[in-house]
């Protein structure tokens, strides 16, 4: 399991722009993105196969266009429960709080890529302990030990 895009914007509702590595705060989210905050949906997530089957079905699509701040492989996230902890990197470590997201109104990105599959393939966490990411970076399940740091259970 690998980080394989790393990705920012300053507007909500807009396409993400690639970095090669950005700070995970601890319960707030990627620095400089306008998602982050104290809320469940500080960071999200994206399988880089999910992006490359909008590909097959003939999207125009990269990295960071459906709004994903992380693009990964090797983890179905619709699949991993609510709950669970990864670690990312070195340090940080990142809670699942949301699968997939309700959207009443088709956003700027259904109308610039024909598609969204963030409301059905992504997954929201927030941050439990805060730390550099950098694309090409691991992603472990969290032992009890480093996601319970300075968290209560």
């Amino acid at each position: 399991m690998k980080i394989v895009s790393i990705a920012i914007s300053r507007k909500k509702g807009t396409r993400k722009q690639c970095v090669e590595s950005a700070e995970l705060i601890e319960d707030h989210g990627l620095s400089a993105d306008a998602h982050a905050g104290r809320w469940h949906r500080q960071v999200s997530f994206l399988a880089a196969e999910s992006i490359e089957s909008a590909r097959e079905r003939g999207l125009t699509v990269d990295f960071g266009d459906f709004a994903e701040n992380i693009a990964t492989t090797g983890i179905d996230w619709p699949k991993v429960p609510i709950g669970t902890r990864f670690q990312l990197g070195k340090a940080a470590v990142i809670e699942i709080t949301q699968i997939g997201k309700e959207c009443k109104n088709k956003c700027a990105i259904y109308y610039q890529a024909g598609d969204c599959i963030m409301p059905r393939e992504g997954v929201f966490a927030r941050v439990l302990a805060g730390g550099i990411i950098r694309t090409g970076d691991d992603i472990e399940l969290a032992t009890a030990t480093v996601a319970s740091a300075g968290q209560p259970d």
